[in-house]
């Protein structure tokens, strides 16, 4: 078994953390010396016993928990009425004509260079692809046989 002579005690421990924290701190606020830590005894209560039923309702709180702010005075917009309206009006007409894309579609620039590129890409591919496949095999069987030998 170990020896637990050689083991330092709790009370050495905790003496050399309070003596480096103390040291990194000692530029900050002088200490003073404490005894040892000990858990302070909870006195007794009636509330100790007491269950939280959760299915209790709750009261909800009348008091308003975040005050309000002030409200603050309207300022001018920098556009007129009429100016609003009439770009308004501009602007609804446009999103009328805009062609809206198909749920699950990518409308980012990449999603539609994606979908235009891709009749062109089926198109190579089917041009290419069959060549390619027979070239590559009848390299690696050639490859395979050859280091077998």
């Amino acid at each position: 078994m170990a020896d637990t002579s050689a083991e330092p005690s709790m009370e050495d421990i905790l003496s050399s953390i309070k003596r480096i924290i103390a040291e990194e701190g000692e530029g900050a606020a002088p200490r003073t010396r404490r005894g040892p830590i000990r858990a302070m005894p909870t006195p007794p209560s009636a509330e100790q016993d007491e269950v939280l039923e959760l299915s209790d309702p709750i009261e909800p709180a009348t008091a308003d928990p975040v005050p309000t702010r002030p409200a603050v005075a309207a300022r001018p917009t920098i556009l007129s009425d009429t100016t609003a309206q009439a770009t308004r009006g501009a602007l609804d007409a446009l999103s009328r004509l805009v062609v809206k894309p198909e749920p699950g579609a990518d409308d980012t620039l990449e999603g539609l260079v994606r979908e235009m590129l891709r009749p062109m890409l089926r198109d190579w591919l089917d041009a290419n692809l069959p060549a390619m496949v027979e070239t590559l095999v009848a390299k690696e069987i050639t490859r395979i046989t050859h280091e077998t030998r």
